[in-house]
């Protein structure tokens, strides 16, 4: 009787030890091999969701542990979470990486790994650019007085309804020494700027003011656009625009796109809390934005050398296109992992 008793409080610890591991044992496995990727230098080969989950994952590690040691279960057991609680330790409260490091990272796959997260996001943004532009272009279509609505009166100089084209020819080629287009051109970005940051910041009321103003600002656009259009003028206008547009109406499209992830995740968060929803689309977003201040940077820079430096529409095409190019080869196809179809 006694043997029988004595085997039984041998064999209680081991059932509970049991049954613990299997209750935890799969986000440990997962943390482990987090853990040994970040260990051996494969940390870009990690998906966001890896990344995201690591603090996450270190927590419940350190609960589980803490109710090892209370209950006295398994030493063994007992033994591989401190292991791997102070493998994580280092990982999550370690040494930071440097910037060039961080950098790296970030262009070498972390940006656009970001991007193609928030894809349905940004077909969104883009149908809302495109419907915005088709109505400021058939508001003004249909009554010319809509276009001193939308375009403030600082640029409504020769660039009206009405206007010769000689007069708008001239705004758009051999002008670069002279205010003309110039400077709204200088607007432009500087509200486009202005927009790429409202439209995300103001994602959190559920996207809805982010859209609106994707579509106000792209109005804008497509008033102007029906002004040279009228004159023939339609080519020459977006060869002009493209050096810097296809650029900047890009970060725009990016910066709406992570504001309306941030609003649908608000509003739609799935399984997830609201706050939980909220946290993991703000951090995936937040990156999108960091790489929109970038492309507003080229923007900027190609706004104030390449469209003063090419005065023909041809020149100004191969530019505008070749930057389209180059980000959309970025986006779809830069840091993808082999066999991952993210």
């Amino acid at each position: 009787m006694n043997d029988m008793t004595g085997n039984s409080d041998i064999a209680l610890p081991a059932l509970r030890s049991d049954r613990f591991r299997l209750e935890r044992e799969s986000d440990w496995i997962r943390l482990e091999e987090i853990v040994t990727k970040m260990e051996k230098g494969k940390a870009r080969k990690l998906s966001d969701e890896d990344v995201l989950a690591l603090p996450t994952l270190y927590r419940t590690l350190l609960s589980s542990l803490s109710i090892a040691r209370e209950n006295s279960l398994d030493a063994g057991l007992t033994d591989y979470l401190e292991g791997l609680a102070l493998r994580s330790y280092f990982l999550v409260y370690g040494t930071q990486t440097s910037f060039g490091g961080w950098l790296k990272d970030f262009l070498g796959g972390g940006w656009s790994r970001a991007v193609r997260a928030i894809q349905l996001d940004i077909w969104i943004a883009l149908s809302v650019m495109i419907a915005g532009a088709l109505i400021g272009y058939i508001l003004v279509a249909g009554d010319s007085d809509w276009f001193y609505a939308l375009v403030p009166g600082n640029f409504a100089d020769v660039r009206v309804p009405g206007a010769t084209e000689e007069a708008l020819r001239g705004t758009l080629f051999g002008g670069q020494e002279q205010d003309g287009l110039g400077v709204f051109a200088a607007f432009l970005f500087s509200n486009n700027a202005q927009v790429a940051i409202l439209a995300f910041a103001l994602g959190f009321a559920f996207a809805i003011p982010s859209i609106l103003l994707l579509i106000h600002n792209m109005a804008l656009l497509g008033a102007m656009l029906w002004v040279f259009a009228q004159r023939g003028l339609t080519a020459d206008f977006v060869g002009w625009l493209s050096i810097h547009g296809t650029t900047e109406l890009f970060a725009i499209l990016l910066a709406g796109a992570a504001g309306i992830h941030v609003g649908r995740s608000l509003a739609f968060p799935g399984a997830k809390s609201h706050l939980q929803a909220a946290s993991d689309a703000g951090k995936r977003a937040a990156l999108v934005m960091v790489g929109v201040i970038i492309m507003l940077i080229c923007a900027g820079l190609l706004e104030g050398f390449a469209r003063q430096l090419i005065d023909n529409s041809i020149g100004r095409y191969a530019v505008g296109g070749a930057m389209l190019l180059l980000w959309l080869i970025y986006f779809i196809g830069f840091g993808r992992k082999v066999g991952a179809g993210r």
